[in-house]
């Protein structure tokens, strides 16, 4: 028995990276599972590699479409039967100092991390609320406390916070638990993307982070992952409007 049997399990961004990492502990653990990503063929791809015994399917949404949203929730809902838990993972960087950002770099960052939980979250809520269960993690980022160059992404990943602790207060009544997680520095494509853009080696770069935490080693999809899966099950049930750091240590 899996602590998810039964359970119908969406991820945002999970074509990769962190959300690839959610999905396969979700399907490890018995869960059917939907890899939404904006390129669908990567998200079917990701989907098959899960390796998990529930259905498990992979669709295209753009998070940050209201009705790219819809349809992928009514496609799931179609496809595998209902939805429990609603993981908002999708995200991306444009970072820049301030005087070089862009509105194009603001509204996209907040487009992906913001509305799009906000589309999601809505999109299931009439499912959690009419079951009276349902479970909603975040994603935010120690980059939450201020880190320069990100003024878009600090931003979004603070509002992701406070869209939690709202939810939590409005849900609750419901059996809806929301909760988020702030990771620290993770070994994934897009951190490598960051330490090639500012020039240095990835191995490099992983070392320089490694050292800025007390556990002294960069964090890894799977360790996110493992939160995530303590905070969507029913072990939580009493756990809710919280953001648990994931980071070494880096906010002591």
């Amino acid at each position: 028995m899996g602590r998810y049997d039964g359970r119908v399990a969406i991820v945002t961004g999970a074509a990769r990276g962190i959300g690839a990492g959610i999905a396969k502990r979700f399907a490890e653990e018995g869960a059917a599972v939907a890899v939404l990503d904006l390129d669908e063929e990567q998200a079917v791809a990701a989907a098959k590699a899960l390796g998990g015994t529930a259905p498990a399917i992979g669709v295209g949404c753009n998070v940050s479409d209201a009705a790219s949203v819809d349809a992928a929730v009514a496609r799931v809902l179609e496809e595998l039967g209902g939805v429990h838990i609603l993981v908002n993972n999708a995200g991306i960087t444009r970072d820049n100092l301030l005087f070089k950002l862009s509105e194009d770099d603001w509204d996209s960052v907040m487009g992906v991390h913001l509305k799009g939980a906000f589309l999601m979250s809505k999109a299931v809520q009439k499912t959690f609320v009419d079951q009276k269960y349902g479970k909603i993690l975040g994603l935010s980022s120690v980059s939450a406390n201020g880190n320069r160059g990100q003024a878009n992404y600090s931003a979004a990943k603070a509002g992701v916070q406070g869209f939690t602790r709202t939810l939590a207060l409005e849900l609750g009544k419901f059996g809806v638990n929301v909760n988020a997680i702030a990771p620290g520095f993770i070994a994934t494509e897009m951190t490598d993307d960051t330490a090639r853009r500012l020039g240095v080696e990835v191995e490099e770069f992983r070392k320089m982070n490694a050292e800025a935490n007390p556990v002294k080693r960069v964090g890894h999809p799977e360790d996110i992952a493992a939160a995530a899966a303590f905070l969507c099950s029913d072990e939580a049930s009493y756990i809710t409007g919280q953001t648990l750091y994931v980071d070494g240590g880096a906010k002591i």
